[in-house]
């Protein structure tokens, strides 16, 4: 069975029909840098799975840190539903998406205790799952760390904003981030997604001192549509 999965982004929205038997994309993702409906390039007719980068309870948004503002409170299944001519339409946190995805069928896959997904990009999404089971919404990538949002100092936006080397990244900003979590939350494992996984060789070798197994995801910056279309099958 075929679903559409629309990952949206802080820079960038993409979007595919995926295979949820074997959790793969069915055609090559369609990118576009602005808010245009990436279904009308597939000619998609069946239900819909949308994530968003904040907060989202039921389908309304409840917070947009990378995003415009004018999001917040808007029930975004009714409204792309609408937009799509009625397209049943599932919207969940893009981190939480990708880490069901990772957790079925990536590196998360028959993990138990807790692990936690993260996705570095614009900002830090999280995922947090306890015996295969999500806690939604949690947000990490807006602990405080040392008086500063930590996404702006780990994402990969600040790496490239800030023109930092791979190693003063991985070892001076990802790896306190990584620290703090641990602290907090005590994980078995760390899945490092979004699209800087497809250069984990570059950044995880130097990351030192954290008791938990650190992994790229598998599924890498497709997870987020995967996640989404899956979403579809829960409600």
């Amino acid at each position: 069975m075929n679903v559409f999965g629309v990952d949206i982004g802080g820079s960038g929205i993409k979007g595919a029909p995926v295979d949820l038997e074997r959790g793969a994309l069915a055609e090559e993702r369609h990118k576009v840098l602005t808010p245009q409906p990436a279904m009308a390039h597939f000619g998609w007719t069946g239900p819909v799975g949308v994530t968003f980068p904040g907060v989202v309870t039921g389908s309304t948004i409840r917070t947009a840190a990378n995003v415009d503002k004018s999001w917040i409170d808007v029930d975004a299944g009714s409204l792309i539903g609408d937009r799509l001519g009625g397209l049943p339409v599932t919207v969940l946190n893009d981190a939480d998406a990708a880490g069901v995805a990772e957790m079925t069928f990536g590196a998360g896959r028959g993990r138990k205790g807790t692990v936690i997904l993260l996705t570095l990009g614009t900002g830090i999404g999280s995922a947090l799952f306890t015996d295969g089971r999500l806690v939604p919404n949690t947000e990490l990538g807006h602990l405080e760390l040392k008086g500063h949002d930590a996404e702006t100092r780990a994402s990969t936006k600040a790496k490239e904003d800030e023109d930092l080397t791979w190693e003063h990244w991985a070892t001076r900003r990802l790896r306190k981030y990584l620290a703090h979590v641990e602290m907090l939350f005590s994980p078995e494992l760390f899945i490092i997604g979004g699209g800087v996984s497809r250069k984990a060789d570059k950044f995880l070798p130097l990351i030192e001192g954290i008791r938990a197994e650190i992994v790229p995801a598998e599924l890498q910056n497709n997870a987020g549509i995967v996640g989404a279309a899956m979403a579809t099958r829960t409600t």
